[in-house]
């Protein structure tokens, strides 16, 4: 019963749509999911034949979410929405984890030792991310959705990329309250890459201008103007801006 409370708790405080005991019981697959899995993870360990298989199979009809009866989860992990969610044998998912849907925990080797990846306490996992292979996410990272996970993180880890990268973060932007959900202000190191290079390229342009008293010449692919080119980069350069910036208004919902 103290779990089930701790449970309904969770959901409360990481999911701003739930609206009452009653719906978060009845309309939560991912949750529904780890109670499928608090059954069978046992039966796994005791080495019961068969059965905690089927039972995970089952609870992937019923909630779209597979979880391998081998995982080990901890306390107070929360599958929001659940569906197309895979977690390996080998996974382990410490407290207070946040998974969101059609993320993978898979492996990369046919061995039977540890394959899957472990994520550590306060690990915040986007959307269609996958995170694969004997690597460690460390506590309170988060890996943006769509991102590829190949190699460990340290603690306190932004993660975005194919394959996942690891960025650096403005001083104390891990304080601000609902920081790990907001996606949309996870930096994007290639548009900040690309930008700087066409600025670099434009003054390049501009010295080599001057040198030979002649016009500034832009080179523009076949089919293009110098305005929409001028425009991709400008829209480019903003989004850099604006994922980097640290007085944005937050979003506590970005991360679905």
């Amino acid at each position: 019963m103290l779990r089930l409370v701790e449970d309904i708790r969770t959901v409360r405080e990481k999911d701003p749509a739930a609206r009452g005991a009653l719906e978060i019981l009845l309309c939560y697959p991912g949750l529904h999911a780890l109670w499928w899995h608090r059954i069978a993870h046992p039966l796994w360990r005791w080495r019961v034949p068969l059965l905690p298989r089927l039972l995970s199979h089952l609870a992937r009809f019923f909630t779209g979410v597979e979880i391998h009866p081998g995982a080990t989860i901890g306390r107070r992990v929360f599958i929001d929405h659940g569906m197309g969610v895979v977690i390996g044998e080998t996974a382990e998912i410490r407290d207070d984890c946040l998974i969101y849907q059609g993320v993978t925990l898979g492996g990369t080797s046919v061995s039977r030792g540890k394959r899957h990846p472990t994520l550590e306490e306060h690990v915040v996992i986007g959307s269609g991310a996958k995170v694969l292979g004997n690597i460690v996410i460390g506590h309170h990272s988060r890996v943006g959705s769509g991102s590829v996970v190949v190699k460990s993180a340290p603690p306190r880890s932004t993660i975005v990329g194919i394959p996942g990268r690891v960025l650096e973060e403005q001083a104390g932007e891990g304080n601000r309250p609902g920081h790990e959900l907001e996606h949309n202000r996870i930096p994007d190191p290639m548009a900040r890459a690309i930008t700087a290079l066409h600025e670099q390229v434009q003054e390049l342009a501009r010295e080599m201008s001057d040198l030979r008293q002649q016009p500034v010449f832009v080179a523009v692919p076949r089919g293009l103007t110098a305005e929409q080119v001028e425009q991709a980069f400008r829209s480019m350069s903003e989004s850099a801006e604006e994922s980097g910036d640290g007085g944005a208004k937050a979003d506590p919902g970005a991360g679905i």
